[in-house]
């Protein structure tokens, strides 16, 4: 009894902050980005019809979204390296939170070249941790 009051009173501690969280999220985004993997890349996202990906044009949708990143960068060569930076994460209550940075795709001339901007991205907790629910990236 002592063992299981002491792990219920633990969780909380063991849990990473919401900024530690997202910033998990968003690591884990750029490693798999890095080995060429964009459904694993996608798993940041919400999967649901909501999910809006906004640049030149409006995506909504997680599939469609899938379906625009893998016609853009069809290859390993095309993804390049990804890094981002300049992150400011802040939490907006206790299930949403705001993104603002920075990234950087290095990429040979033939498959593109280098490629940078910003972005802004709003994340929503949900029952699979956090997720991006809007990503606008210029």
């Amino acid at each position: 009894m002592t063992r299981l009051l002491w792990l219920l009173l633990a969780l909380p501690l063991l849990a990473g902050s919401p900024k530690q969280d997202i910033r998990r999220v968003l690591d884990d985004q750029v490693a798999a980005w890095n080995r060429g993997d964009i459904p694993g890349f996608m798993e940041g996202y919400d999967k649901s019809e909501a999910t809006t990906f906004v640049s030149s044009t409006i995506t909504k949708g997680h599939a469609e979204v899938l379906a625009n990143y893998r016609k853009r960068y069809p290859t390993p060569e095309k993804m390049g390296t990804l890094r981002f930076s300049d992150l400011e994460i802040r939490t907006l209550g206790s299930d949403y939170a705001s993104v603002i940075g920075r990234f950087h795709l290095d990429r040979s001339a033939a498959a593109g070249g280098e490629a940078a901007g910003i972005f802004t991205l709003l994340f929503h907790k949900t029952g699979k941790g956090w997720k991006v629910i809007l990503d606008h990236t210029s």
